[in-house]
């Protein structure tokens, strides 16, 4: 299968993930720079052209480009008589259909900012050539352009400070999260690549309903789960990645996806059926490097190979790699067991079991210092064992305090 017909097979689930979109052809053509007034040379320009106008039920055509400009979108809709999108577009549109809170919703009023700046630019040199020349706005001093490219500031920044408020809203609620020690766990990957079947399956959570398309999350959620030794943990499913996911879209959504940057442990899931899962992998995590997460994070991600139940006897080739099936459970106890060793790194928490007196303040300490996971009581000897999720520094002083108590690791 050639990278065309893989970019090809992708456009077209782009456009088969929006409700009564359809395709109804596709060609694969060599394109010019898409800067130029056309994106394509003149003999395909003219096959395309002939195409089209030979399917009258064609009602918009997709150039899976990053981005057409206003100019060159306006040739092609006048020449083809249809509507004309780009890869911009129509991702943008998808995000449309998926967005859920009322950040998402503002994310995306974000990224429309440079859609309508350009199309601004067409109405008004359409406008000067039906008028001959910019006519001032009734005395204002101000043309048409400037007072619509000002209104965009005006609505941008606007944007710009409710998301503001959002995201240090967040930053209070992450702070309180971090107080109460919940570990947070990023799930990152490939649009549709099993992240949210992932976390159903590690939570156990019912309410998630996985969806087979792209961009079905888009909104960052989060999930409480367990690990092995009862410590709760946060998952954090996060909107999908891309090959290409237009530089703008990135960027708006810049707020949801800094939330990456503060979790304590990232892991990172790969379709590995999928033909290009070698190149999806460099996509994510070429994003991920341009996010300017801490090296700490990157280094310490964990790699999940999803989906082994479609392939016959799958054993990962790559080092420090996990192959599971997230719908059919499998080898999920061992990734739960790799995410607890990392997060135990990561926190700098260790698990223990302490021998304690009954009589004495050391059990109420730890219920207040450290998280208890389970107390067996001794009632001969007045004693408990208290198995404990403890940070380091709270078990130093735990041993200034009771430098005569017994622990084992």
């Amino acid at each position: 299968v050639s990278k065309a017909e893989l970019q090809i097979a992708e456009a077209v689930a782009l456009v088969d993930t929006l409700p009564n979109w359809t395709v109804l052809d596709k060609i694969i053509i060599p394109t010019k720079n898409p800067d130029k007034k056309f994106v394509f040379g003149k003999g395909n320009f003219d096959v395309l052209t002939e195409k089209i106008k030979k399917m009258p039920h064609v009602t918009a055509v997709f150039l899976n480009v990053e981005r057409i400009s206003s100019v060159t979108k306006k040739e092609l809709e006048d020449a083809w008589g249809v509507k004309v999108f780009d890869r911009y577009t129509v991702v943008l549109h998808i995000f449309r259909c998926n967005a859920r809170t009322k950040e998402a919703k503002l994310q995306i009023a974000l990224a429309e900012i440079p859609l309508l700046r350009s199309n601004l630019k067409n109405e008004v040199s359409q406008l000067d050539q039906q008028r001959g020349g910019s006519r001032y706005i009734m005395g204002s001093g101000e043309t048409f352009m400037e007072t619509q490219n000002r209104l965009l500031k005006e609505k941008e920044l606007k944007i710009r400070h409710v998301l503001e408020k959002l995201r240090r809203k967040r930053s209070l609620l992450r702070t309180q999260r971090r107080k109460r020690e919940f570990p947070v766990i990023s799930v990152m990957g490939y649009t549709n690549c099993g992240k949210t079947t992932l976390i159903k399956a590690l939570t156990g959570e019912a309410g998630l309903q996985p969806r087979d398309q792209l961009f079905a999350t888009l909104d960052i959620t989060a999930h409480a789960g367990y690990l092995p030794s009862h410590m709760a943990v946060i998952y954090v499913d996060t909107i999908g990645f891309l090959s290409d996911l237009p530089h703008n879209l990135v960027e708006s959504f810049s707020a949801t996806l800094e939330e990456v940057a503060y979790s304590d442990l990232i892991v990172h899931v790969r379709d590995i059926t999928h033909p290009e899962t070698v190149l999806q992998k460099a996509s994510v995590l070429s994003v991920l490097k341009n996010l300017n997460l801490p090296s700490h994070l990157l280094e310490s991600m964990v790699e999940v190979h999803n989906k082994v139940d479609l392939i016959e006897r799958y054993e990962p080739t790559e080092e420090n790699t996990l192959a599971i099936s997230a719908l059919h459970g499998h080898g999920l106890e061992e990734l739960k067991e790799e995410i607890e060793k990392k997060i135990l790194k990561a926190t700098g928490k260790k698990i223990l079991t302490i021998k304690v007196n009954l009589q004495g303040p050391q059990l109420s300490w730890l219920y207040k210092e450290a998280t208890v996971q389970e107390v067996e009581v001794m009632p001969e000897d007045g004693t408990a064992m208290v198995t404990v999720i403890i940070s380091n520094s709270a078990f130093g002083k735990y041993r200034n305090l009771f430098p005569s108590s017994t622990f084992f690791i």
